[in-house]
């Protein structure tokens, strides 16, 4: 989850926050479309290669971002944040699809099915988020620890990369991710070297383009996104090898085949791609509670993304615009809705888009609403072109994406924070490796129990804190935490600190004396607390930490009360 961060924008920017309605349309009308261009060329070979390692129709990866460009544009107030659908769903919508028949196109009939089944589940998941948004329960993602969130996060990079490594080599991966790698060096032997050659050549390109830039940097190659160099490079080479037609090549005493197989497929014409759920997954005994599962993987990992993303691009948003969560969700779930009901995979407020909308100058949402505009008229109009974009170099980014969820910069920067968090972080790994994503959250969360409950945490204090309130001045609260300040009673606490601080307009000390256990998640939103309170022009001020023992030397640690 973690990024590098963006380089901030080198144009004046103005003094009032640009805003997303019609006045801002017509005023940052050529910002934004410029944006939403460069965005656009980011998204199309990304929408395509998401949409091919879910299992559905590459098409239907464009048909998501333009539902989401259309839509969220004119219900969220996210102001920089690009819709569209993410790599960190794959491997759940792929796991539904397998749930459903899929045969990976060994037989059309089936794959069709599974399809439209998960096209349901994705409806209903829809519904759900936007139940979410008008419940207010936005902050729900603020209960799930930080290790367990990159922990979920990094094992779906792990998962990526391990299905997308024979696909760029031009070979097939099995379903499960231990099946994968127990096959790989089979897979590594008997690769298609033509294939392999495009997939690692575009592989290589995106790992070069950030020291390029870097060591060029205020030149015109700073501005030109890495996908479309792959492109310019990988579809040239799918037109030398002729990968149009069926045929064979010889290479080391053996035969190797090429083909259209090797080539994104998309229709000539859109309407012909329009495809519709079957609500059977909800009617079917056999099916429904297989389906209801999906649907909570769906709507729950969806919103955790979605909001992740949200906020982080607030943070680095030059005019520190915030965006309504609950606002959000309602927009992501109502466009999520429209987008399966045609055809489409489920969407979140996507980050590595969103930041790319930030370096090019974004100023409103409407750059968001342009790339799907540009999106739609390109594969409308240019469908041969995009039937010449080889498969594996699709492949090659969401392995470069997958390595990037789970850096060893991510290891390294949790093994930081504390042990503790490094075992919650493998566990919630391994847990997702060798079961499914829910389960793997579920193991995570528990572990964390364990641990705390290992360092003292009082039962009393898991899910409610006990917070004793004194007024100081006629400007500033205190707050005294007892028993524990934890991720699982965060919830109120932090309720409690905004209604006395940010809504009644008071300055806050919290005073975490009185507490035998302060965990990593907790320090870690305060601190983004403190920096709402200074937006406000307030104060938030932690003390009583002078008695507890840190775990680790990291500044958020997690800090236990010496005895």
């Amino acid at each position: 989850m973690r990024e590098p961060s963006p380089t901030r924008v080198t144009l004046p920017l103005p003094s009032d926050p640009p805003r997303g309605d019609a006045d801002g349309f017509r005023r940052w009308i050529r910002e934004d479309m410029t944006a939403g261009f460069l965005v656009f060329l980011i998204a199309l070979p990304l929408c395509l290669g998401i949409s091919v390692a879910s299992g559905f129709p590459p098409v239907a990866g464009v048909f998501t971002a333009v539902v989401g460009a259309c839509l969220t544009t004119f219900l969220s107030d996210s102001e920089l944040t690009i819709k569209g659908p993410a790599a960190g769903l794959i491997v759940i919508v792929l796991g539904a699809m397998q749930a459903f028949g899929y045969t990976a196109g060994q037989d059309p009939a089936k794959d069709l099915e599974a399809y439209r089944l998960t096209l349901a589940v994705g409806c209903v998941a829809g519904v759900v988020q936007v139940a979410f948004g008008l419940l207010r329960t936005g902050l729900l993602g603020e209960f799930f620890p930080t290790a367990v969130v990159h922990g979920m996060l990094a094992g779906i990079g792990v998962i990526i990369i391990l299905k997308q490594v024979p696909v760029m080599l031009g070979g097939k991966a099995a379903s499960e991710p231990l099946e994968i790698l127990r096959e790989m060096p089979e897979t590594i032997l008997h690769l298609n070297p033509a294939i392999a050659f495009i997939g690692l050549a575009s592989l290589a390109i995106l790992m070069a383009m950030p020291w390029l830039k870097r060591r060029a940097s205020g030149s015109w190659l700073g501005g030109v996104p890495a996908q479309l160099v792959v492109l310019v490079v990988a579809v040239p080479m799918a037109w030398w090898l002729g990968l149009a037609t069926d045929h064979t090549y010889a290479f080391g005493g053996q035969d190797y085949p090429l083909g259209p197989r090797f080539l994104v497929n998309v229709p000539a014409s859109l309407r012909s791609a329009l495809t519709f759920p079957d609500f059977g997954a909800f009617s079917d005994p056999s099916l429904v509670w297989g389906s209801i599962k999906w649907v909570v993987m769906f709507a729950l990992v969806g919103n955790l993304e979605s909001m992740l993303s949200a906020k982080a691009i607030d943070m680095v948003d030059p005019w520190k615009r915030k965006t309504t969560l609950d606002r959000d969700l309602v927009a992501v779930g109502t466009a999520n809705v429209v987008a399966a009901a045609v055809g489409g995979l489920p969407m979140i407020s996507e980050i590595v888009r969103s930041k790319a909308n930030i370096d090019n100058g974004a100023r409103t949402r409407f750059a968001d609403f342009w790339h799907g505009i540009f999106l739609l008229a390109f594969v409308a109009l240019a469908p041969w072109l995009i039937r010449s974009i080889p498969l594996a170099a699709l492949a090659a980014m969401l392995v470069y994406t997958g390595s990037r969820l789970a850096s060893p910069s991510e290891f390294i920067s949790i093994w930081r924070i504390g042990r503790e968090q490094m075992v919650i972080f493998a566990s919630t790994i391994v847990g997702v490796l060798a079961t499914d994503l829910l389960v793997g959250v579920i193991i995570g969360v528990g572990v964390k129990f364990l641990i705390h409950a290992i360092n003292g945490l009082p039962l009393s204090t898991i899910f409610k804190p006990f917070l004793e309130v004194r007024v100081i001045d006629d400007k500033t609260v205190q707050i005294d935490a007892v028993g524990s300040a934890v991720f699982s009673n965060w919830l109120p606490f932090r309720a409690q600190i905004e209604k006395l601080g940010l809504l009644e307009g008071n300055n806050v000390i919290v005073n975490l004396e009185g507490t035998r256990l302060v965990d990593h998640s907790v320090l870690e939103k305060l601190h983004e607390l403190e920096d709402d309170f200074s937006r406000a022009g307030l104060r938030l001020e932690i003390v009583g930490l002078e008695g507890h023992r840190p775990l680790s030397s990291h500044p958020f640690a997690t800090r236990k009360r010496a005895v």
